[in-house]
């Protein structure tokens, strides 16, 4: 995918596979659609100095699909991918042939990302396995179960007044409003989900982002021989966020300086951005709550200087225990002592760092499938503050300053229960990829299944 987050979490666990097993080797097609300065900076990095037994293969970019701009997010992948298929098949026909010149070695299968799923039609061209790697959790493949079977029964989109569903996965009847926004889409969002949701069956397995122990009942409910198998291999985490750069200077300078878990840290992931109202409201609810913070402020257009969008005075009054910035290494941030909350869009990656750190979140979703992950968080498991479950960023909703307050207190309470629960799923997050844990066995369970399938 052309998403640095996908691509990163690919490289991880391509590390994990050759940790496990040493003889494998990894090539990565990497596909690029639009300019972006971080994909290409990493990517160049992975080329200039490739992990130990991957290779990254820089395919050739394609112009976007010519489509109508009402044309959902989802329905343009949808078609991006398919402008990619020719040119992987033909890379995968050149690795094929190079391997079947080689006696030493042979393909053990195509691991594909989730929006390219139609690419399972590839591997079943030259006679190898599929699988597909999910970033996200198994919540949310619950879903991609759950979507095709629906589809059977209802072939239109979803809606807002729609009963609650009985989702593969999920403990409790999911409530429609927390859906992800393409399963309403009219402009051909729904039908592009069912498209990637309608490949899943005819995969090998499915690559899970995720550890038992955090999602028990879902993987177990997936076990019943109905579905390919499941393989939970996470948290996968790219530990190198961890490491120095003189652009983090200044905020990890302002964290050391602070108090063990005083602060709670404001961090929307890299498309999180509010209009005016909503980061005035923000900023009134922090002031208020009386708490330390560290806000990562990015805003929507036309404005570009986020100082004209807060309340007059404020950074005068919070001067000393609050800082504003336009960016923060996330990671390194939930990693530090100083930090005791995050307020998260609840993308899965900051979900899993969270809790690998063991830093309460409060939920705040806003694309994607994050709303779903903001209930399982809440609902389901008991590990998040609530202050929405269902807020999308193309809305006009406002969430108001007593509810942030409110939020930032529960969250920062320092003998809550449920900083008790995280603390302890950050342990078992950790011990799942320690030898002899979960999710270690579950990668050797996928090996031995991909070697016994050629």
């Amino acid at each position: 995918m052309p998403e640095i987050g996908h691509l990163v979490s690919i490289v991880e666990f391509a590390k994990l596979l050759i940790d496990h097993n040493d003889r494998i080797r990894v090539t990565i097609l990497s596909m690029k659609w639009f300019p972006d300065a971080a994909l290409d900076a990493y990517t160049k990095s992975l080329t200039a100095l490739p992990p130990d037994g991957i290779q990254l293969i820089d395919l050739p970019r394609v112009d976007p699909p010519s489509l109508a701009p009402w044309k959902s997010a989802e329905s343009v992948i949808d078609a991006f991918i398919k402008c990619y298929i020719p040119l992987v098949r033909n890379a995968v026909r050149d690795i094929v042939s190079m391997k079947c010149s080689s006696d030493e070695t042979r393909i053990a299968g195509l691991v594909l990302d989730l929006f390219c799923s139609p690419m399972v039609d590839v591997a079943t061209d030259f006679d190898l396995p599929s699988y597909i790697f999910i970033t996200s959790n198994a919540a949310f493949v619950g879903l991609m179960f759950y979507l095709p079977t629906r589809h059977s029964l209802n072939r239109s989109e979803f809606q807002s007044s729609d009963p609650e569903h009985v989702i593969p996965g999920l403990v409790n009847p999911v409530p429609t409003y927390v859906l992800p926004s393409a399963v309403f889409s009219k402009d051909e969002g729904y039908t592009a989900y069912v498209k990637v949701a309608e490949r899943f069956k005819d995969a090998k397995g499915i690559i899970i982002n995720t550890f038992e122990e955090v999602e028990h009942y879902a993987l177990n409910c997936f076990s019943n021989g109905q579905n390919p198998p499941v393989y939970p291999v996470g948290p996968v985490i790219n530990f190198n966020g961890l490491s120095y750069s003189d652009s983090d200077d200044k905020v990890m300078k302002w964290l050391d300086d602070q108090p063990q878990s005083s602060v709670v840290f404001l961090c929307f992931g890299s498309m999180g951005s509010f209009k005016a109202p909503q980061v005035k409201e923000t900023a009134l609810g922090l002031e208020q709550s009386g708490f330390r913070f560290l806000w990562s402020l990015r805003v929507q257009p036309p404005q570009n200087d986020a100082s004209k969008m807060l309340p007059e005075g404020f950074l005068e009054r919070v001067q000393g225990r609050g800082m504003i910035c336009s960016w923060a290494p996330q990671l390194k941030v939930l990693a530090h002592k100083a930090i005791g909350g995050f307020i998260s869009h609840c993308g899965w990656n900051s979900i899993l760092g969270s809790l690998w750190f063991g830093v309460p979140i409060v939920t705040w979703p806003l694309y994607a499938e994050q709303q779903v992950n903001a209930y399982k968080m809440v609902k389901e498991l008991g590990l998040a503050v609530e202050l929405r479950l269902n807020y999308r960023k193309d809305s006009d909703e406002v969430v108001m300053a007593d509810e942030i307050e409110k939020a930032v207190g529960m969250v920062m309470d320092g003998r809550s229960e449920m900083r008790k629960k995280v603390k302890e799923m950050g342990e078992m997050a950790r011990k799942s990829v320690m030898e002899g844990g979960t999710s270690v066995n579950s990668i050797g369970k996928l090996i031995e299944d991909m070697i016994g399938n050629n």
